[in-house]
């Protein structure tokens, strides 16, 4: 009887810290669960603030977009990495607690300074795989907010819009990951090569990149 008891308030505990009290997020996620998405969320907001060099925040940056993209695009064995990344610095705090109040709580339900103290507690551990880790989790989010286009205009790395000549090549090979029937150019589209001359620093940036007009 003990037994089952314990048996069931450690399932009840499971079931409230891994799956309640999450709030619903902007839009749906395919590739992540609600859970996810307010970590990585929660972890942007401390590693990317609003208020510093640049602007645009980790939150502005929509990361979990970003991170569903890439596991979309990423073998099974890599998203299942992600996922335990993920899993890991989220309840990390049950067995790393970080300091003050609640600090056994969630990582994305604890307030600004206490996950910015966890993160740091992850970055300068003693244990190699702590320090791992928050390389892992760090490499992924700076990933996205650097293809974020306000932070890469930001930064003078935005891609400059090229008129790119179509050439004979262009009749034979299709995009990458397309198909052949998607050429769909013939001899008719040929254009003029180009004549060399350097992009200014201050033209057209790339679609996606360019500043929104108001």
């Amino acid at each position: 009887m003990t037994t089952a008891i314990i048996g069931t308030l450690v399932l009840a505990f499971a079931v409230s810290r891994l799956a309640i009290g999450y709030p619903d997020p902007r839009r749906k996620h395919r590739g992540l669960w609600r859970g996810e998405v307010a970590f990585i969320s929660s972890a942007a907001e401390a590693m990317y603030p609003a208020g510093g060099p640049i602007p645009s925040s980790g939150l502005d940056a929509d990361l979990p977009a970003y991170l569903e993209r890439l596991m979309a695009a990423s073998r099974p064995h890599t998203r299942i990495l992600l996922h335990l990344l993920f899993f890991l610095v989220e309840h990390g705090t049950l067995v790393f607690p970080t300091n003050g109040r609640g600090g056994m709580r969630r990582f994305s339900s604890q307030d600004v300074e206490q996950r910015v103290a966890a993160l740091d507690s992850w970055a300068e551990s003693r244990l190699f795989f702590r320090r791992v880790v928050f390389t892992s989790l760090r490499a992924v989010l700076t990933m996205g907010y650097f293809a974020h286009p306000p932070v890469v205009r930001r930064l003078g790395l935005a891609p400059l819009a090229i008129e790119s000549p179509i050439c004979e090549a262009d009749l034979l090979y299709p995009r990458i990951g397309e198909r052949l029937e998607s050429i769909g150019k013939t001899a008719a589209d040929l254009t003029a090569p180009s004549e060399g001359i350097p992009l200014p620093q201050d033209g057209p940036l790339y679609p996606g990149f360019a500043e929104p007009r108001t």
